[in-house]
């Protein structure tokens, strides 16, 4: 079964070449994503890596998480759903000034 790994605290300086080769050791991967800025095409510093054997994929959560790549602490785990929205949760309201609330008139002490 498939698994996808999130990889994190790469080198700024990575592309998806170096990323593979970072993972070399398991012959599983299907695919490699290195996420870059959409206007630089700068290294984000973070990536995805997807195994065929989801058992390989443990191995390489357990033999890489935690380790030195170029002085930078590499974090490698299984990668979680996008959430909807982008991940920012729910948007404005109930803030100060934001209009959003309960309704209730507020007094102000000053």
């Amino acid at each position: 079964m498939a698994k996808k790994l999130y990889v994190g605290g790469l080198p700024y300086s990575y592309n998806e070449t170096k990323l593979r080769e970072l993972f070399q050791a398991y012959t599983s991967i299907s695919s490699v994503q290195l996420i870059s800025d959409k206007f630089s095409g700068q290294s984000k510093g973070f990536g995805f890596i997807e195994f065929d054997d989801s058992e390989e994929a443990d191995k390489a959560i357990a033999s890489l998480n935690g380790t030195d790549c170029e002085g930078r602490s590499l974090t490698v785990n299984e990668a979680r759903p996008k959430t909807a929205g982008g991940g920012f949760g729910g948007g404005f309201g109930g803030g100060r000034n934001s209009g959003g609330g309960s309704g209730q008139r507020r007094e102000r002490n000053w």
